[in-house]
This record gives C-alpha cells, structure tokens and sequence, in this order.
C-alpha cells in the first residue's frame, strides 16, 4: 500500500508533469511508477468490488470500455461535498453521449452511506441509469485503499466538518486503469480543463491505429 506521505509526492510531480505535458497537447499517464531498465513503468489503478446505488457489484471490468470520472464524498458532508458532486454532475451534463464514458463516486461514509441511502440521494441529484453514474459503498478499508490509489488525501478527523478531512479531487482515468489527469473539484476554472482532458482522451480513442 502506497503511504499517504509518498502519495503526496507522487502529486506534486503529477501537477507539474501534467501541466508541462498538457502545453505540448499530450496528456500523460499520472501516479505511481517504478523504472524497469531505466524507464517509468506506471501502475493502473488496482481492481476492487463495490456496491452501487442499485445493489449491483461494481469492478474494474465495469469500466472496461469507458472512461472513468472519480471522485470521494458522503452524504452529510456539510461542507466540500456538494460543490464538488455539483462539478461531477456538471462534467456528466457536458457528455450526453455516454458510451465511453462512466462515473463512479465513492462514500467514506460506509457505515451510514448504504446502498437503499445512495439510491435516494441519486435520485435526488437526478441522476438517471443512464447517466452512467454509480454511487459506491464498501468496507472501509476498500474505500480508504482506493482514495490512496485515486490522489484523495483521505483521513478521519473530529474536529473537521461531518467528521472526515479530504482532497475533493476529481479524477480522470482511461480504458486501460491509468489515472491520466485530475481537477480540485473546488475550482471550476480547473473543472472546465478536466473537460477538456477527458474530450482529448476520446478523441484520442476514436484515431485509428498506427
């Protein structure tokens, strides 16, 4: 398991790589890496097994031919959350044709956040089944894992608002699991450049190979 100390790290070289890359038109691959014979060899998000608003099971092969858009809050969350699931749902809204692409945002909340609780508050941001959007829960341990993998800095704080401290990060990871771009769900100005990363990365899809 990646430490929360080399995940920080890992995103500082990201943004910086990222945004070098991103005015040279590529969108590169981002997160963690070994160097095999001298070159960066990059890890695809680790698979896993959730539970979404509709009690079906959730993996990596859900996402097998799409585009993933990710992202971590809870239901009470008092604070962060609803900015950020308004920018998800705007991002949503930007891709009626969703085909290619999915949305996945995981509770921190598991033991409050259960599936008959994720249903309702699906259907009370109008998200219909064929938005392509999931609502997950599982095991703490599951979703704290995966917040590492995902660059959410994630840690169960009282003192913070509804009891959890988080990044609010939205990420963007390809067909293959590689986590390819990533926006503070609190700055649309950056919101509107994670839209962008992801129309470049289906067009890049759609090119005929070489």
């Amino acid at each position: 398991m990646t430490s929360k100390f080399s995940i920080f790290f890992v995103i500082i070289f990201g943004i910086i790589f990222f945004q070098c890359h991103q005015s040279e038109g590529e969108l590169p691959i981002i997160g963690p890496y070994q160097r095999v014979d001298g070159q960066k060899q990059y890890y695809p998000v680790p698979d896993f097994e959730l539970y979404d608003q509709y009690g079906d099971t959730i993996n990596a092969a859900t996402f097998k031919n799409s585009l993933r858009i990710v992202d971590f809050f809870f239901i009470s969350c008092p604070s962060i959350c609803p900015k950020i699931q308004r920018q998800m749902k705007r991002i949503n809204d930007a891709f009626p044709d969703k085909n290619q692409l999915q949305f996945i945002s995981h509770s921190i909340d598991t033991k409050r956040d259960t599936v008959d609780r994720l249903a309702r508050y699906a259907t009370s941001m109008k998200v219909k089944k064929e938005d392509n959007w999931h609502f997950v829960t599982g095991t703490k341990d599951q979703i704290f894992s995966l917040a590492d993998d995902y660059f959410n800095i994630l840690v169960e704080d009282e003192s913070a608002p509804g009891g959890y401290d988080h990044s609010g990060r939205i990420v963007l990871v390809d067909k293959e699991g590689y986590i390819r771009a990533f926006a503070n769900g609190l700055k649309p100005k950056e919101v509107n450049q994670l839209i962008l990363s992801i129309d470049q990365l289906l067009e890049n899809y759609e090119k005929p190979a070489d």
